[in-house]
């Protein structure tokens, strides 16, 4: 084999060997075949899970010259049956359902941020006020007027406002833009999932929704849901983006938000959203997801949306405390932080009277990406 084909075999074996996938590696993998598409060369694979079983289809590819041992990230399965005859036709048409994925997630973005203009950037070490997530359906229907229509019933937001017309939404092939007190929203249809099981993975971590995982399998396409700022404050950010996420979860085939780390469950989300109205509570429930993991240790406990509004997730760990207790103590932080903009820091104590000082370190995270501030509580 060529470079390329080893580099392309391993990258397929790694893939599949991920716990979301076959959770390891396939018993019998082979090169079946291979084309070129839009330029680039792919590799079509056949491999077991186990030895004595059928034949499945994969891809990987996206090379642009024979000397690229580095895929573009175009590698999946289906875990389909390999059928010769089929083959390089079902493995265009992963290629082609990854590639729209891609494409619609940056026009999303490129919409948004073109109608931002000159807005000063923000570094990632502030990072706030940008939020988006994934609004999972269970059929290949988007039926963005409808959302128009939540949107202005519910909470009196137009999607073609006087403060945009220089600025008119925009809608074509499934993505609409418009501005609104001081953001940018962009939502943008893409009829296929999300790629490499990753909502179904991560909607195992919803300990609230015990059917989350598997009502997630179904999903079949998605919303991108994106609002970004431009003069307001994260928090107002935070709200409309939870404005905008609820009118898209009443669509009749939504079955759930990715975001936030966690897939949310609609009747959740409206309810927490709903608060918004009656007193006028900041939707936090909706924004930061806690994540709880016992361990022999004690119970452990992190943060996942903090960074939104610029600040640091914040963990426990190996606290003693009971689940419930942990999961209240790390919103109660959490809305402390956002609503009162405090900024925590290594070396500091926290608590809640004056004889409870919680040392405070910041180091790299164990449950969440980067570092994180921990708080032995």
């Amino acid at each position: 084999m060529t470079a390329q084909q080893q580099a392309a075999m391993q990258s397929m074996i790694d893939w599949l060997s991920d716990e979301r996938e076959l959770g390891r590696k396939p018993s019998k993998i082979e090169i079946a075949g291979e084309f070129d598409l839009h330029d680039m060369h792919y590799y079509i694979f056949k491999y077991k899970k186990t030895l004595l079983g059928k034949w499945l289809l994969a891809v990987c590819g996206g090379y642009e010259d024979p000397s690229d041992t580095e895929h573009c990230g175009h590698i999946f399965s289906e875990m389909q049956p390999y059928d010769p005859a089929t083959a390089k036709q079902e493995a265009i048409a992963m290629v082609e359902m990854i590639r729209e994925y891609w494409m619609k997630q940056a026009a999303a973005i490129e919409a948004a941020q073109t109608q931002e203009g000159d807005a000063e950037s923000q570094d990632d070490s502030s990072g706030s006020g940008i939020f988006n997530g994934f609004v999972l359906l269970n059929s290949s229907e988007c039926d963005l007027d409808q959302v128009k229509e939540n949107l202005l019933k519910d909470w009196n937001i137009s999607s073609s406002s006087a403060e945009a017309e220089s600025h008119p939404e925009e809608e074509k092939e499934g993505i609409l833009v418009f501005e609104v007190d001081g953001f940018t929203v962009a939502l943008s249809f893409i009829d296929a999932p999300i790629p490499n099981g990753e909502a179904e993975h991560y909607a195992q971590g919803n300990y609230l929704w015990r059917e989350a995982a598997e009502i997630t399998k179904t999903h079949v396409a998605q919303i991108i849901v994106a609002v970004f700022t431009r003069s307001g404050s994260p928090l107002d950010s935070g709200r409309l983006y939870t404005k905008l996420a609820a009118s898209c979860l009443k669509l009749p085939n939504a079955i759930g938000l990715y975001s936030s780390g966690t897939v949310f469950q609609p009747e959740f989300f409206l309810e927490m959203a709903e608060m918004m109205k009656s007193d006028d509570a900041f939707p936090l429930l909706n924004l930061v997801h806690v994540g709880l993991v016992g361990t022999e240790a004690g119970m452990n406990g992190y943060t996942h949306g903090l960074k939104s509004f610029g600040k640091d997730e914040i963990e426990v760990l190996d606290s003693q405390t009971s689940p419930a207790e942990l999961r209240d103590f790390l919103i109660d932080i959490s809305g402390y932080v956002v609503e009162y903009d405090v900024t925590l820091r290594d070396g500091e104590t926290i608590g809640f009277s004056a004889e409870q000082k919680l040392p405070i370190t910041r180091s790299e995270g164990v449950y969440i990406n980067g570092e994180s501030l921990k708080i032995k509580y």
